[in-house]
């Protein structure tokens, strides 16, 4: 059974640990922590479907001997099973093969001040679970108001309250806390013939911040109901607007081709592109960490590297790759702080948002779609290839003339990073890879 431990409790065990593995025969100890309390609710229909309420601990270790590493991870913290944990990754460690790559980051005496990253929210631990649930059920009740809605896919809310513990053998031991919040409503419109749905969300750190009932209901039946009665159109070339939820999916692509692991493992269109144009000079992303209560902001990254703004593409020329520092050894690079467990992820990865409204974006057009929702596969970061099933909303003279569905829209993602006309002022931080409305001259829509 898990033993319950304050957090100063955690983080002497997190230190005891790396002392245990190194008097044990290890190079480098690496330990993190996650204490996590949860609460989440799905109601369907003004009933509730399913209820979560918990609290969780979990250790992650990191053992490398001769260049060789092993990992182990326990929910349960009692001395025992962690020294056990500790000697059998040991000995498992001698069993791989030795990585010259292998290896902690250097020690890093960063003084993070984790208050200006307003990471942390105290409203959490005010909020109870009946006010929970209402704020679920009433977000679904105002949506259903509507009699344009057939059916609800569920309104759900969920929150966590998150400290995390990092300690290693080169002297790092640190600690901050986190919370999120999240409302999320999904609908169905339409008879039996064509059925129509869409959702819409809000997740924040800050409860002031989260979208209310009102608001997430009012979006999610408008994004719905705007696909009813849907056309076909022809196969074609012509321009397209991606709705900001559709630009965050075109750069997780672009993000994938910038990993340092995609680098390494020659599995990205951009390797050995640093310092080239990659797009026009509409075209500056960032990593950014550090930018106050974003969804992707954090003081450093699961190795301990403090996390920085770093410039990805500028002005369409791309500067860095992101890396951990595995990835960042062997592409010869300094990590830029971005490790999440053994891989490479995004803190606040965007495109820097431009001058245009959506509206002026949209009226520029004489006819061609708005992007509104993806299916299916057909991304392909080795070559940056895209092809998927799409729905949008068909433009004529500057304005939306009905929408469109059964289409598949073709492209490439560096020919479509050259071609970015406009680029919207909507920029929000809404996961932790954002971007605004953008206007592509042209892609190939297959439709009858």
């Amino acid at each position: 059974m898990t033993e319950k431990r304050e957090s100063g409790e955690l983080i002497g065990l997190a230190e005891s640990l790396v002392s245990y593995g190194r008097v044990n025969g290890s190079d480098e100890v690496e330990v993190s922590i996650i204490d996590d309390s949860e609460f989440s609710v799905d109601v369907r229909l003004g009933k509730i479907e399913s209820l979560v309420e918990a609290g969780s601990r979990y250790l992650g270790l990191r053992i490398i001997k001769g260049k060789k590493t092993a990992y182990a991870s326990s929910s349960d913290l009692s001395e025992d099973t962690l020294q056990n944990l500790v000697k059998n990754a040991i000995k498992r460690a001698d069993l791989a093969n030795p990585d010259e790559f292998a290896g902690l980051p250097p020690f890093s005496d960063n003084k993070f001040d984790f208050t200006s990253l307003k990471l942390f929210d105290s409203e959490i631990r005010k909020l109870n679970s009946k006010t929970k649930i209402s704020l679920a059920i009433e977000t679904e009740k105002i949506a259903l108001k509507d009699k344009r809605i057939t059916n609800s896919h569920g309104s759900s809310f969920e929150t966590r309250e998150i400290k995390s513990i990092l300690a290693n053998s080169n002297g790092f031991i640190q600690e901050y806390e986190e919370t999120f919040y999240s409302l999320s409503l999904g609908l169905q419109a339409g008879d039996t013939d064509y059925k129509v749905e869409d959702f819409w969300s809000s997740s924040k750190r800050h409860l002031k911040e989260l979208e209310p009932p009102e608001e997430i209901a009012k979006k999610a039946v408008a994004r719905t109901v705007r696909q009813l009665n849907p056309r076909k159109i022809k196969t074609q070339k012509a321009p397209v607007i991606f709705e900001p939820m559709m630009t965050s999916w075109l750069l997780g692509l672009l993000f994938a081709c910038v990993s340092g692991v995609s680098i390494y493992q020659k599995a990205s269109f951009l390797v050995d592109k640093l310092g080239e144009k990659i797009g026009n000079k509409r075209i500056t992303v960032y990593d950014d960490g550090l930018i106050p209560g974003k969804l992707g902001t954090r003081p450093f990254d699961s190795e301990g590297v403090p996390i920085q703004k770093i410039p990805v593409v500028e002005k369409g020329t791309l500067k860095n790759y992101l890396c951990n520092t595995y990835a960042a050894r062997k592409l010869k690079l300094k990590s830029t702080g971005n490790a999440y467990g053994t891989g490479v992820g995004p803190n606040n990865f965007y495109l820097q948002a431009g001058k245009m409204s959506p509206e002026e974006i949209i009226s520029s057009l004489d006819k061609g779609l708005i992007l509104t929702r993806t299916i299916g596969h057909g991304l392909n970061p080795v070559t940056g290839d895209i092809s998927r099933g799409a729905f949008g909303l068909w433009i004529e003279k500057g304005e939306i003339a009905y929408p469109v569905s059964e289409i598949t829209i073709a492209g490439n993602l560096q020919n479509i990073l050259n071609h970015i006309e406009m680029v919207g002022n909507d920029l929000e931080f809404r996961s932790s890879v954002s971007g605004p409305t953008i206007k592509i001259q042209e892609l190939t829509i297959a439709g009858e």
